[in-house]
């Protein structure tokens, strides 16, 4: 073995250690990996950031803005009242959800797809008095099964067409991938809806209260009892047993004195101050009859927090999602107030309550969080923030807008598929008829762009040519060829296919393809067939991460909304990947002829 090769098993090594470690921002060790692969001489200094001008790179960053542009239209929101219209059920709620996000997110980011999804579903499953943990997850999949049908529907699919001119072809089509797409996604949604709902566990299934089935009414928030207040000469088990469990004190403090030991017992007096974890409808009540203070809404910022008027106030529940820059933040440090004019009010972290002081709890992945604020800079706020409503939020429909913003992807999306114009330029295109029309402010063009994603891909990109430039993909091809030498052609399909949905959750989908396509395509030439199908099951196979709740962010963003445990996502994911296999191998030969 070669120096050169030895240095690039070492990159790739703790490279791959970095994105399963799982500490560092996936970007910045792409970032790392580069500059090692520069230092080692392995890829040339003029030739270190060619992956930024790859086409892959370019379509991925304006697709997002056209997703954005299609969820700021309000085209979405429309599609959610016909939605509310048409089901009278809650398996027809699953089903039109999942129809309607996998159709989206084939022309859209499937991670926009699904926050904008996700009210939608939460909304139908109170109207129904039903848990969203049975819609949600179905939703979350078929998002990422509908990536699958066309180019622009997931980062994989570019750089899979992308490597096709490693074996003298042209890149695939917009519609080359759907004839399996379609096939797996129908499949896929066919079984969360009608299977997967009994996988789901009994102890989230009929209870009594959508908030309850919701569990993020379970918030951690700072209060004080008030002067003359109810409470006052009560214990603090009375209280509790007075509410049904529905309130629970976490800690209890005094003139600045934390009560340590037996507290419950202790009997309240005015300007008290409790951590407590409450169902939000009751601590609203407590709080408008005069019971309880917000501490979170009086102690913040000093003069700046003066409380607005009563009319002018309004509450939303917003999830924190993985691509926030909030994270690893506190309400203290951002100055919620002062820079977004917004109280945090109440945490909640996947079911758990939090031991600190709300202000003090650095915000992370998945955290469901209570604001306050003026109703009419609310939704603005949220956005800034970076987080995403988990409540429908009345927006007016501005018929220009909607017609406009489809209009214009439809336009990008035929220019591609009659091959008048290659999809980077068809789309960033779209992205300046965007602009023109004023759907999309310019102040949010460059926040609509998921910089680490395009950061991560820019930088692999080089990276992962190494493999072939050193000789490593040919030696792993050929070892795995000659390993599994007595299978069929269609055997090796399906092998290729579980070794990347293997490496999928440990890495980001798009570096799963970076690192398998190379061996893919020397798989097939080992075996003298055609890449073709090889290359689309490695696609496929990155575009399946369905067994844990954080390797994707689609599945991060259901967990405290659906209330979801670690092990409900491979109950429900293995199988759905079984569904997957059966589907690719028996069609991906047929569509994708192997000789």
């Amino acid at each position: 073995m070669t120096t050169p090769q030895i240095l690039a098993i070492a990159i790739f090594g703790l490279t791959l250690a970095g994105f399963v470690w799982d500490r560092v921002r996936y970007d910045i060790v792409a970032l790392t990996a580069l500059a090692a692969c520069v230092v080692a001489g392995l890829v040339e200094p003029d030739k270190a950031f060619a992956g930024f001008g790859n086409a892959a790179v370019i379509t991925v960053a304006a697709v997002l803005v056209l997703s954005q542009a299609l969820a700021r239209s309000g085209v979405v929101a429309l599609v959610g009242q016909r939605i509310d219209r048409i089901v009278s059920t809650p398996m027809q709620q699953t089903a039109l959800l999942c129809i309607v996000g996998a159709a989206l997110s084939a022309f859209m980011n499937n991670v926009g797809a699904l926050a904008i999804m996700m009210p939608i579903a939460i909304a139908g499953a109170r109207r129904f008095n039903s848990s969203p943990a049975l819609v949600l997850m179905p939703l979350s999949f078929a998002t990422m099964l509908g990536g699958m049908c066309t180019l622009i529907g997931t980062p994989p699919n570019l750089l899979a067409a992308g490597f096709r001119d490693r074996y003298g072809q042209p890149a695939f089509d917009m519609f080359d991938f759907a004839p399996v797409g379609i096939a797996i996604t129908a499949a896929g949604i066919a079984y969360m809806v009608v299977v997967a709902r009994f996988l789901m566990p009994t102890d989230r299934k009929g209870q009594a209260s959508a908030m309850e089935q919701f569990d993020v009414g379970h918030y951690v928030t700072e209060v004080r009892v008030a002067a003359g207040s109810e409470l006052a000469g009560q214990t603090v088990q009375a209280i509790e047993d007075a509410n049904d469990d529905r309130l629970f004190v976490v800690t209890l403090s005094r003139q600045g004195l934390r009560l340590r030991g037996r507290f419950p017992t202790t009997i309240l007096t005015a300007g008290d101050e409790m951590l407590v974890q409450a169902e939000a409808e009751l601590l609203q009540g407590l709080v408008r009859s005069g019971a309880l203070e917000l501490v979170a809404a009086h102690t913040s910022a000093g003069l700046e927090e003066k409380p607005a008027e009563p009319a002018a106030i309004d509450t939303a529940e917003v999830i924190v999602p993985p691509t926030s820059w909030i994270q690893g933040a506190t309400a203290r440090s951002l100055r919620l107030r002062a820079r977004f004019a917004v109280n945090l009010l109440a945490l909640s972290r996947r079911g758990r309550p939090v031991a600190q002081r709300v202000r003090d709890t650095a915000f992370a992945p998945g955290d469901v969080l209570l604001l306050e604020g003026d109703a009419d800079r609310l939704t603005d706020a949220i956005r800034e923030m970076g987080c995403l409503p988990l409540a429908n939020r009345r927006i007016a429909l501005q018929p220009f807008r909607i017609y406009s913003s489809v209009a214009i992807m439809v336009a990008a999306i035929g220019l591609v598929t009659a091959e008048l114009l290659p999809a980077p330029i068809a789309f960033m295109l779209g992205v300046l008829a965007v602009i023109a029309c004023r759907i999309l402010p310019l102040r949010d063009l460059y926040e609509s762009v998921e910089w680490p994603v395009v950061i991560l891909l820019g930088a692999m990109i080089p990276v992962g040519g190494i493999l072939e430039s050193t000789g490593l993909a040919e030696i792993v091809s050929g070892g795995v060829a000659g390993a599994s030498g007595s299978l069929p052609d269609w055997g090796m399909l399906g092998l290729v296919l579980v070794a990347t949905m293997v490496l999928t959750p440990a890495l980001n989908n798009a570096a799963t393809v970076i690192v398998m396509a190379p061996i893919a395509i020397g798989i097939a030439q080992q075996l003298g067939v055609n890449p073709d199908a090889f290359l689309m099951a490695v696609a496929i196979g990155a575009s399946c991460d369905f067994i844990t709740p954080f390797g994707h962010q689609n599945n991060t963003l259901i967990l405290a909304p659906g209330g979801y445990r670690f092990s409900d996502y491979w109950k429900m994911g293995l199988p759905l990947d079984a569904i997957v296999l059966a589907v690719a191998v028996l069609l991906l030969p047929i569509v994708f002829p192997l000789r």
